[in-house]
């Protein structure tokens, strides 16, 4: 069963984050991660719960490869990047 990983960023740090984009793709790749969403057009329909500023969809094959993917040591050399120059909510989400 697939697994989604969903991004909230809100970015502090612009030019910097370039770097982290740059850096994480190949790592999600590797992975199995599939982009399906980065930053694009979004209208809020509802905000009670939440208000989300730029998201990011990656799908994943498994569950696991989306926790195997945020937990390597090759993402966690390179979150740093994106800690320093955004604020962030971070979701595996299991789908179809």
């Amino acid at each position: 069963m697939a697994a989604y990983l969903v991004v909230d960023t809100d970015l502090t740090n612009p030019e910097v984050y370039e770097e982290y984009k740059i850096k994480a793709r190949p790592i999600a790749e590797k992975y199995g991660g599939e982009y399906l969403a980065r930053g694009g057009k979004m209208v809020l329909k509802e905000t009670q719960l939440w208000s989300p500023k730029r998201l990011v969809l990656v799908r994943f094959p498994t569950f696991e490869q989306a926790e195997k993917f945020y937990d390597s040591e090759e993402y966690q050399a390179v979150l740093p990047i994106s800690l320093n120059s955004a604020r962030r909510s971070v979701v595996i989400l299991e789908g179809l």
